[in-house]
């Protein structure tokens, strides 16, 4: 029966991503996937409303599960709807995440006022925006690795509070009872109020009702116009420009030179009126227009932003996270029983992951149009992704489970780290000048990850190496031969990847900025890579080291790479600096203390190993 259980193992798996390709279950009527798909130019790229949803759910309360009032659980995208066409509904939501006590108080308003996690609705903490606000302004002439806990989150709340603002005002003006209804009137006054506006700037006429009513809405539409994030109307057939599209406000602006409205807007408009009436087939309809009439003139960008709701939808890396977990957890169980048996199964899990990471990754690429590799969330992606490929190397040439459990190990914490990164907003975001180069992007860039990910490969092999000897009696001599010889074969990897990739680093800054190397931070991160690892194999060749020599200098190489990713981009100095950050740092400085206390765990004298072993297992 035992032989079964890695088939059994992999089909259950293979079930569980399977189940995720399902679409969401909507508890209303209303079509909310058909929505989700509908889509919008934000940020120089035209992505689905449901990727809107998610990325600004997640800027705005750090997390993408949503509650109502009445304990409901939504999708994203209902949410959004509410934000768009029942502000009032929407602004009952405790969603505006405040961490800071200090600003907790400059709201007047008390955690167990909030959700239990130190979340807000919008309404709670109207009243206190104006003060906030100053605040905020206040903060902005700080450098800001010179403000306090206080001033930071004074200008992290503001900016998510400006941001749910702008959601509400990107389709109609958020204090509207029945903003469908107003733009059918102002369309039919439209012609008389032109009129009215011409002959009295001629001084034919006085100001009239009309007048009146023009100049209050060009102030609402102007209003949208600044504020409205969203550019949801297309270009009109025959545009010179066909990607150009605009914000609902400037629509309604060019209807005083048109003298009618934008079909698209009043369809929004009706969209709108649909969803706060509770008029679901009306809603539904209009969804299903939107996407044919889009499909006529952008077949391409309706292809890649209804794959792209459904890659959300599907989310593969948060699936993988729990394979890789199942995996590393497999692997550590086949030490002590069922050897074979589990070895196999946690190789078949941490296949599967790797898939599923791998079809993500690929439509990642798909959807941009770029290598895998183009910022700092995509790199956690890939380092986890490189390390995880070795590692099923590793497994399948010495079946020992060693290799599942690291690449559990890896491909979970990379996970996470991507997870974490996210936060800041569209992980598919538009490239800096500097780096728009797929060419330098499919070189440089996805070698020196590969670096990144054979050094912490060897520093987690090396953890592996000091655990299992300090923790358990797994670790006989055939396993720490083997282990040895999985870490000196990944440092001579990652010594080769990590020094061509700073090679051609150094090229592409040459071509970039007319030098090959300038000390910058990140270059000089990427330079002690390269020799640190060749120290380790000088010191290995010259037998300056022995075993846990060797897996100690492979774990202080975590330390190293860390800094080189991490690290280098937090000092806010240098070409390569992509800003500080505060939960980076103390994760940094966390994970450097943890490796060098594993660090200190290797030093300790065998005899000083075995002795604890006996003791923990008497106790």
């Amino acid at each position: 029966m035992k032989r079964f259980i890695p088939l059994i193992v992999l089909a259950l798996g293979a079930l569980y991503l399977a189940s995720t390709l399902r679409e969401p279950k909507s508890t209303t009527e209303f079509n909310l996937n058909e929505f989700g798909r509908v889509p919008v130019l934000v940020n120089g790229r035209i992505k689905p409303l449901d990727t809107v949803a998610r990325n600004s759910i997640l800027t705005i309360q750090g997390r993408q599960r949503i509650v109502t009032p009445e304990g409901r659980t939504i999708l994203p995208a209902e949410w959004l709807a509410d934000v768009l066409f029942a502000p009032e509904k929407a602004d009952t939501y405790q969603v505006i995440l405040v961490e800071n006590h200090e600003v907790l108080d400059l709201l007047k308003v008390r955690l167990e006022d909030g959700d239990g996690k130190k979340r807000f609705s919008y309404a709670q903490l109207r009243a206190q925006m104006p003060e906030l606000d100053r605040q905020a302004r206040l903060v902005e002439n700080v450098a800001v690795q010179l403000r306090t806990p206080f001033q930071k989150q004074v200008s992290i709340v503001r900016e998510r509070a400006i941001l749910y603002l702008r959601l509400k005002t990107s389709v109609q003006v958020p204090d509207a009872p029945n903003f469908f209804a107003e733009l059918i009137q102002f369309e039919k006054a439209l012609p008389e109020g032109l009129a009215a506006i011409a002959a009295r700037e001629k001084g034919e006429s006085h100001s009239t009702p009309a007048t009146a009513v023009m100049r209050e809405m060009a102030d609402r539409f102007m209003y949208m116009e600044q504020l409205g994030i969203l550019n949801t109307i297309p270009p009109d057939v025959g545009a010179e420009d066909p990607t150009k599209w605009r914000p609902t406000g400037s629509a309604l602006m060019e209807s005083f030179a048109t003298g009618r409205v934008n079909p698209n807007v009043m369809a929004y408009a009706a969209l709108g009126h649909s969803w706060r009436s509770g008029k679901a087939e009306d809603f539904n309809q209009i969804t299903t227009m939107f996407h044919e009439q889009l499909e006529k003139r952008y077949a391409d960008a309706m292809l890649k932003s209804d794959v792209e709701s459904r890659f959300n939808n599907a989310g593969p890396f948060y699936s993988s996270m729990y394979l890789y977990v199942l995996a590393f957890l497999l692997g550590v169980f086949s030490w002590l029983k069922w050897p074979q048996t589990l070895q196999r199964s946690a190789y078949w899990l941490l296949l599967l992951a790797f898939i599923a990471t791998t079809i993500g990754i690929a439509t990642r690429m798909w959807l941009e149009g770029r290598p895998p590799v183009t910022n700092l969330y995509s790199s956690a992606l890939g380092v986890g992704w490189g390390a995880v490929i070795i590692c099923l190397i590793l497994e399948r040439l010495y079946h020992n489970a060693i290799g599942a459990v690291t690449g559990g190990m890896i491909g979970f914490a990379t996970l996470v780290i991507a997870h974490h990164l996210s936060i800041g907003g569209d992980t598919l975001e538009m490239m800096r000048a500097v780096l728009d180069s797929n060419f330098w992007l499919a070189t440089h860039v996805i070698v020196i990850t590969i670096g990144y990910s054979a050094t912490f490969l060897a520093g987690f092999l090396g953890i592996v190496y000091v655990l299992r000897g300090v923790l358990t009696r797994s670790l006989d001599q055939a396993t720490a031969d083997a282990l040895t010889r999985m870490v000196y074969g990944t440092v001579c990897f990652a010594t080769l990847f990590s020094l061509v990739g700073t090679v051609l680093g150094g090229i592409w800054a040459d071509q970039s900025w007319g030098r090959f190397w300038g000390w910058d931070p990140k270059e000089n991160g990427a330079l002690l890579i390269v020799l640190w690892c060749a120290v380790i194999l000088h010191a290995r060749w010259g037998g300056l080291v022995k075993q846990r020599g060797l897996m100690c200098m492979a774990i202080f190489g975590n330390i190293i790479t860390s800094w080189s990713w991490f690290g280098t981009n937090m000092l806010g100095v240098g070409l390569h600096s992509y800003g500080f950050m505060d939960s980076a740092f103390y994760a940094l400085v966390s994970f450097v203390a943890s490796q060098l206390a594993i660090m200190a765990l290797a030093l300790v004298p065998t005899e000083k190993w075995l002795s604890f072993r006996d003791k923990a297992k008497s106790a």
